[in-house]
């Protein structure tokens, strides 16, 4: 049976993801997007991808932005501390290498948000370099077919899971555009064959010598992690509507949501009311009426806990003209949408 890596590259080359933005880029984009890809689909960071690169199409461009507008253009991906590690990264880069990205993976690796995996992609896939990497779809590949069993968070098996992916790299005497085609054969097999639930083992080119699917355990590898009751936590948010503006505040820079524009927050609906009438807010015609205007509950859910959030819309007859809340401002909605706020703060805007 040939090798692991030259079934690989065989079946990249024939049945691989081809065309994607990013692939053949500079060391730039291809960081950009796997920066991106952290925890986040192709399909859904293709567009995100493209509007960014045309708003900041090399390092020195996106390291004079603001955070703002950096945010602005990351806006509905999630995780937006990536966000604002590219954007300093950038700044590093600008300052440290004249602009141009670092060439090397020890200054790569030492960039804010890129860890072992992600420098040695960017340098596999940029510069072709013979180097293993260990994201969430291999992490999946090599404990099915190796029969690594344990949590591949666990730093024992992830251990394992590098020194088998350092063994089924190509030969170092391969031509260096194998070492590209290897690394992206490996993000499409797991991303596309060897899936989660539902993996197409009868299409998959290494599939011969698998250990879980010889053993029958495919479904049990690799092994989940154990379950653990996810928090909960309550917020309203208090949505002050004057025509077609509305209250925004800036978040502090660290912590959920850092750096973006959200409505004032509190613990429940009851404790936004008492804010409004202590600074004598005065209601157009009442709180608007929450199932007139599908203003209901609703939860997100982020890594470690699930929020449940309650919108307290009111209008407001006359628009004060100071709102004693730090850093806030009036914004018109179709602005607001335009700018840096996360997924569930866009879901309520838009209903406003």
């Amino acid at each position: 049976m040939r090798s692991f890596s030259s079934r690989l590259i065989g079946w990249q080359k024939r049945h691989g993801r081809h065309g994607l933005p990013w692939q053949g880029a500079d060391a730039y984009r291809v960081w950009l997007s796997e920066i991106m890809l952290q925890q986040t689909q192709v399909v859904t960071v293709i567009p995100y991808y493209q509007r960014f690169v045309a708003a900041f199409p090399d390092p020195a461009v996106l390291a004079r932005a603001t955070e703002e507008e950096v945010l602005a253009h990351w806006s509905g991906l999630g995780y937006y501390a990536r966000g604002r590690n590219l954007h300093r990264a950038a700044r590093i880069v600008a300052e440290q290498y004249g602009g141009a990205f670092p060439r090397h993976f020890e200054q790569i690796v030492e960039l804010p948000g890129v860890g072992r995996s992600t420098a040695a992609a960017i340098c596999s896939l940029a510069y072709h370099e013979r180097r293993a990497i260990l994201d969430g779809n291999v992490r999946r590949v090599l404990a099915r077919h190796s029969g690594i069993e344990g949590w591949t968070g666990e730093k024992k098996v992830e251990t394992q899971l590098w020194q088998r992916a350092e063994q089924l790299l190509p030969p170092a005497s391969s031509p260096k555009s194998d070492f590209a085609i290897y690394t992206q054969a490996l993000m499409d097999l797991g991303a596309t064959v060897c899936t989660r639930s539902k993996p197409k083992c009868e299409a998959c080119p290494v599939g011969g010598d698998c250990d879980a699917a010889r053993t029958g355990r495919v479904a049990e590898l690799p092994t989940p992690r154990r379950n653990r009751p996810v928090p909960e936590r309550q917020a309203a948010f208090l949505l002050l509507l004057h025509g077609s503006d509305i209250l925004l505040e800036k978040r502090p820079p660290t912590g959920i949501w850092g750096g973006l524009w959200c409505p004032p927050q509190f613990d429940d609906e009851a404790a936004a009311l008492a804010w409004c009438a202590q600074r004598n807010l005065e209601p157009a015609s009442g709180p608007v009426e929450q199932s007139g205007e599908g203003w209901q509950p609703f939860s997100h859910t982020f890594t470690h806990f699930k929020l449940n959030i309650t919108p307290v819309p009111l209008r407001l007859a006359h628009k004060p003209r100071q709102v004693e809340r730090a850093g806030s401002t009036w914004l018109n909605v179709q602005e607001a949408l335009q700018g840096a706020i996360p997924a569930p703060v866009r879901r309520m805007l838009q209903r406003a």
